[in-house]
């Protein structure tokens, strides 16, 4: 069993639902003491960070992740249990073997071969880690970098570890991702019963013309970088179970992908305007949960695509498909941002898992990375 194997089922063992950490923290916190790391734990509410270094001086580069996992769903479901590791034909299976256990996984045991032959490299090494990046990742990185800042402290580079690729390790690399704003709407109504119409007002009815109208409109055609903007309804809630009555109100909840055409406040002005227009009674409530951001080079860029090459020989694809990461909230720093990790075609499903190939190959990935970037 490799060492990155080894620690994958560690730390899928710990039930570690966000923005429960469950002891994983502990876990790489044990590793890094062993190579001399200096450790921090900035903790905020529910919420475990990690801050670790070695070295000193710059460049700073800094590791990104998180150890929380979605829920795993109804347990029924699955070959074998979540948070019970099992291995079967050359995969690794559990809820968090891809997002993202792995990679901090597959970065660690890269930075303890690093340092084993490199104890005095260039710059810092560090690693940030939290436990609320599934959740509203309210006190998680973004508190971390602001305690960053309180000290004049600045991450130059970041890797994250999403798992970015699509069939091969290493055959994507996210070098940007979209915007998030959600959308939560309240058309109101007037509730009564369904034999006498003229005497309530149905907000489904009268919602269904804007709705369509979002649905429909072409909001842009994106860019060299980035897929045209989406809008997308994910929840929709009418009603009180009875079926002869009117509701009195319908809710619906919505999210813009946007690209760097877009702005928050033209999504929210384009989105309003449309509402305006169909004449219904409605409430708004948005929330940004980060700008689209992109790194189109850099060194750090040059050094992953040159790793990635090296140890697979593929040309990785520049990609900023996908959702949101917390590079999103270190961007805005001036770090240049780049996310490599494992195939993402299982996460956040039933039976989530990895192939145990890629543990070891991702994690010589990383160590050609620090190479390249702190010898």
């Amino acid at each position: 069993m490799s060492d990155s194997l080894d620690l994958t089922i560690e730390l899928v063992r710990k039930p570690s639902i966000s923005p429960d950490d469950a002891g994983c923290l502990d876990v790489v916190i044990r590793r890094l003491r062993g190579m001399d790391f200096s450790v921090q734990r900035l903790d905020f509410g529910t919420t475990s960070n990690l801050w670790a270094t070695h070295g000193e001086g710059g460049p700073l580069l800094a590791f990104v992740g998180h150890t929380d996992v979605v829920p795993p769903g109804p347990l029924l479901d699955w070959e074998s249990p979540p948070f019970d590791p099992e291995e079967r034909e050359g995969k690794l299976y559990g809820r968090g073997t891809a997002d993202m256990k792995s990679g901090i996984a597959a970065f660690v045991t890269a930075v303890e071969r690093f340092l084993g032959k490199n104890k005095e490299h260039a710059g810092t090494l560090a690693l940030l880690l939290t436990s609320d990046e599934e959740a509203d990742a309210s006190n998680g990185t973004i508190k971390v970098v602001e305690h960053l800042a309180s000290r004049g402290l600045k991450i130059d580079y970041c890797l994250v570890g999403e798992p970015s690729s699509a069939s091969v390790v290493g055959d994507t690399i996210k070098n940007g991702r979209r915007g998030s704003l959600h959308c939560r709407l309240k058309f109101i109504g007037q509730q009564g019963h369904v034999a006498y119409p003229e005497k309530a007002l149905n907000p489904v009815h009268a919602a269904l013309g804007a709705l369509h109208e979002l649905a429909s409109t072409h909001w842009d055609d994106g860019n060299e970088f980035f897929p045209p903007t989406s809008f997308q309804i994910s929840n929709i809630n009418a009603g009180t179970g009875a079926d002869n009555v009117i509701p009195g109100v319908l809710e619906v909840i919505s999210n813009f992908r946007f690209s760097t055409e877009q702005t928050e406040e033209k999504l929210r002005m384009a989105t309003e305007v449309i509402l305006d227009k169909h004449n219904v009674n409605y409430e708004v409530n948005w929330r940004l949960s980060g700008h689209p951001f992109l790194t189109a080079g850099g060194r750090l860029l040059e050094c992953v695509k040159e790793s990635v090459k090296e140890v697979v020989n593929i040309d990785p694809l520049l990609s900023t498909s996908g959702g949101t990461s917390d590079g999103r909230l270190i961007a805005p720093t001036g770090a240049e941002v780049v996310e490599l990790g494992v195939i993402n075609s299982s996460i956040h499903q039933i039976n989530e898992y990895v192939d145990i190939k890629d543990l070891d190959t991702l994690s010589e990935i990383f160590e050609r990375v620090l190479e390249k970037m702190l010898r």
